[in-house]
């Protein structure tokens, strides 16, 4: 008497008067809760103000499921923030969100809650941490343009040197044709030199030839 001993399930079911009464009926509907907006403080002390919502389905275990789910999710929330910090929050807001649905759903799996999703729709933060991080922001902007004005820099001296270098390279192998050719030049020079130095001493050794033989046929001619 007065226990619970059975779930009735869909389509006609059997019950004794007085003896039989439905507890509960559970809706299969997903309820979306907005949950209050609260406070919560990151694993690198920051205050956050939070503004969420989840989606769950109805239960049996709890008078007030919603109530119940509502303190739940925010206790929920408040220990999942506190293990991380600010800028973790602001990366991986769907792995926390994650987080949190995994965590309300074992906590309340006793109660037949079950969290289809969770959802942090807004962070608010303290003005001086906001000036912070807009500080910080513009400053690795700032940061960025230096760089990428030293890159700048850097590839123009490159280029520059470059330039130099190969202009120094194109210098050097016309100085070295040039060179070359005056060379050929004078290689040339010295050779038909000496071809025209050749050709003198031939027709001088034929002349000095041709008049021997004179000289002799005269002196046999005489003796003759």
């Amino acid at each position: 008497m007065g226990k619970f001993y059975k779930i009735l399930e869909p389509g006609f079911n059997i019950l004794i008067p007085v003896i039989d009464r439905i507890r509960f009926v559970q809706s299969l509907r997903e309820i979306a809760i907005e949950i209050p907006q609260q406070g919560a403080i990151t694993l690198d002390n920051v205050q956050l103000q939070l503004d969420e919502w989840l989606l769950q389905q109805a239960s049996y275990g709890v008078e007030d499921p919603e109530f119940a789910v509502t303190q739940l999710a925010q206790t929920t929330m408040r220990s999942e923030v506190g293990k991380i910090s600010l800028d973790t929050v602001f990366r991986e807001r769907e792995q926390l969100n994650e987080s949190i649905v995994t965590a309300i759903n074992k906590a309340a799996e006793p109660w037949g809650i079950k969290c289809m999703r969770y959802e942090i729709r807004d962070m608010h933060m303290p003005a001086k941490i906001q000036e912070a991080m807009q500080m910080q922001v513009e400053a690795e902007r700032k940061k960025r343009a230096a760089i990428l004005e030293s890159e700048g820099h850097r590839e123009a001296a490159i280029n520059r040197a470059e330039g130099e270098k190969q202009a120094a390279i194109l210098a050097s192998e016309a100085m070295e044709a040039e060179q070359i050719n005056v060379a050929r030049g004078h290689a040339e020079a010295l050779r038909i030199k000496a071809a025209a130095r050749a050709e003198a001493i031939e027709r001088i050794a034929t002349a000095l030839t041709q008049k021997a033989c004179a000289r002799d046929y005269h002196y046999l001619h005489d003796f003759a």
